[in-house]
């Protein structure tokens, strides 16, 4: 799983461009409806997949996200679902990495050694879980490591000299800087500050850095991309499948392609991101 991952970015790197990592969650607005968004995000552009796994108290997420795993749970979404969806997407495309992004506590319940080997079994490549600081790494980072599955780790505007070492320890994968502090969704990240924080982030670790918080259009994708190794985007991707809704939640015909629609368009910019080199 981590070598699906490193050759994804190592492809990149060669072509000269970042990574576009998108964000969708689970179950959202139903599970037939969610693969089939799956499915459609390479295909319109995404290099690496983030899937949400729904929580009832997911602190770190703005309204948009929470609103969506609200959905997914009404709908019937579990854990073991969420992996199904990983695994009837590798039906499909063996290439195109999953990270698991959400919290620990249904993992905890579920049982860590189950999930992991659940999730190595389903083709997941990465976790990002927001809860577990480095501190907790024998709780679920370093069993992750054993299973060949990345623990990709968050680092903030916050996160200081100090600090940095003990957040790059044991990451694997990428690292996700997230571009402010607040809750998912809340602003717009300043692209100047972001390029700083990247160069910084660089000085102590080799592993591609992915930006994300606040990306909506593919002008911020080409912006944000310029300096960094990846551009994440999730809310942005949420609002379209809630905005493609009808009135009871429901799924329209035109909820995938809505996405696609989105997707498509932030590939162009991260592939625009960068001025191909004079021959």
């Amino acid at each position: 799983m981590t070598a699906r991952m490193d050759k994804r970015f190592a492809d990149l790197k060669a072509e000269g461009r970042p990574a576009l990592v998108t964000y969708f969650m689970g179950g959202d607005p139903d599970y037939d409806t969610s693969l089939a968004i799956m499915k459609a995000l390479p295909k319109a552009g995404s290099d690496v997949i983030e899937l949400g796994m729904p929580f009832s108290d997911p602190m770190a997420d703005g309204p948009a996200i929470q609103l969506a795993g609200q959905r997914a749970l009404k709908a019937g979404q579990t854990l073991a679902k969420t992996l199904d969806l990983a695994r009837a997407f590798r039906q499909e495309d063996e290439h195109t990495p999953i990270v698991l992004m959400g919290y620990y506590n249904p993992i905890y319940v579920y049982g860590v050694e189950r999930f992991l080997a659940e999730a190595l079994d389903a083709g997941i490549d990465g976790l990002i879980v927001v809860d577990l600081p480095p501190e907790m790494d024998d709780e679920l980072c370093l069993p992750a490591r054993k299973h060949d599955i990345n623990f990709i780790r968050l680092a903030t505007p916050t996160t200081d000299e100090k600090r940095l070492p003990a957040v790059l320890k044991n990451t694997s994968g990428f690292v996700y800087y997230v571009s402010m502090t607040g809750i998912t969704g809340s602003a717009l990240p300043d692209t100047a500050k972001v390029a700083g924080a990247v160069g910084r982030i660089k000085e102590q670790t080799d592993l591609p850095i992915c930006v994300g918080f606040g990306v909506k259009t593919a002008e911020q994708a080409r912006l944000i991309g310029a300096s960094a190794d990846g551009v994440v985007v999730g809310t942005a991707i949420v609002n379209q499948v809630a905005l493609s809704l009808d009135s009871q939640n429901w799924a329209t015909a035109d909820t995938v392609e809505a996405v696609a629609t989105l997707v498509s368009g932030l590939a162009t910019g991260v592939r625009q991101a960068r001025p191909v080199a004079a021959e």
